[in-house]
């Protein structure tokens, strides 16, 4: 995959390449960012341009068409063995380093999933990143530096890469066949992944959020049976719920982008529902229940009861309507 077929990286790109074209590459580099948001791709990319011997990987050399079908001998990639990667697996990509280039410059690996590294693992790596045998390159991807251990973090050269814009995933969805007003809404709530975003547009969450939004904006303390069942069932929907609370986060602040700029909501299609919340709640309210939910999605992070949670923040979400 050569650099021009990645969205929203120009920052990083123009490092890289411009190391290539001073020969001034690296031995180690640190590609962090959020999850979908182009860092493998660009290690791809990298590796590709390197072997390549050109600023942009022509695409057409051996070289390239193996890396394109994943069958290049002098490029490794190591993931997550499970919860972690062990020290068994990096003592196999140590040897496999040692060894010559069968026919690229130098050999390559990326380590996805840099953050896995456990002490053991990590220490046994530190002295290949040290000193790379036969001026081998690697790349550990992360989605963010503090994931890494602090001595392999400083042995490498940091990259961050940027969440894109929704404005490059809306098109990039319209290029990939999603119709328009999914591919937006889509964009808008995926928090600048692609790969989150064509997630969201192809696995039928748009298609249940009008009945989602509905259901909770008619929750009622007068039902708290209805509240806490409707608490119970998202919770236990572990892989749904982020993108139930991105759902909701979205229609909130269209309420408050509807009274200023109606032509702009996200969730145009249901207009109907904004303007009807948009008339029981004041603009201090949305903002205490965004912040409220904001505070929701890191919390779960940090594995809380999200039962509770969503029960605590549905009562909140009642009580905070005008009179």
């Amino acid at each position: 995959m050569p650099f021009s077929e990645i969205i929203g990286q120009d920052r990083a790109i123009g490092v890289l390449r411009r190391s290539i074209a001073m020969q001034r590459v690296a031995h180690a580099y640190l590609f962090s960012g959020i999850e979908g948001c182009g860092k493998r791709k660009t290690a791809l990319a990298f590796v590709q341009a390197v072997f390549c011997g050109r600023d942009e990987a022509c695409g057409t050399c051996s070289s390239c068409r193996k890396l394109a079908s994943g069958q290049h001998p002098d490029l490794h990639i190591l993931e997550p063995d499970g919860a972690f990667i062990k020290i068994d697996q990096v003592r196999e990509l140590q040897k496999e380093l040692s060894y010559r280039p069968f026919e690229a410059p130098k050999k390559a690996c990326i380590i996805d999933g840099a953050e896995k590294l456990n002490a053991s693992s990590g220490n046994a790596l530190l002295k290949t990143l040290e000193e790379p045998p036969g001026n081998a390159l690697m790349i550990l991807i992360a989605p963010e530096r503090s994931a890494v251990l602090q001595t392999i973090l400083s042995r490498c050269q940091s990259l961050a890469f940027q969440p894109l814009s929704a404005e490059l995933i809306e098109e990039r969805l319209v290029r990939d066949g999603f119709a328009g007003e999914a591919a937006r809404v889509a964009a808008t709530l995926c928090g600048g992944s692609l790969s989150r975003g064509l997630e969201i547009a192809a696995d039928g969450v748009l298609e249940g959020r009008a009945a989602f939004l509905t259901r909770i904006t008619s929750l009622s303390l007068k039902d708290v049976g209805a509240l806490f069942a409707a608490a119970e069932e998202f919770a236990a929907n572990k892989d749904g719920l982020p993108e139930l609370l991105e759902l909701l986060l979205s229609f909130l602040r269209d309420i408050l982008i509807y009274r200023s700029t109606p032509e702009s909501l996200v969730n145009s299609d249901l207009a109907p529902l904004v303007a009807k919340e948009s008339a029981r709640r004041s603009d201090s309210q949305i903002m205490e229940l965004i912040e409220q939910l904001m505070a929701m999605r890191h919390m779960f992070v940090r594995n809380v009861n999200a039962r509770l949670a969503l029960e605590v923040f549905f009562m909140r979400f009642c009580t905070l309507r005008l009179a």
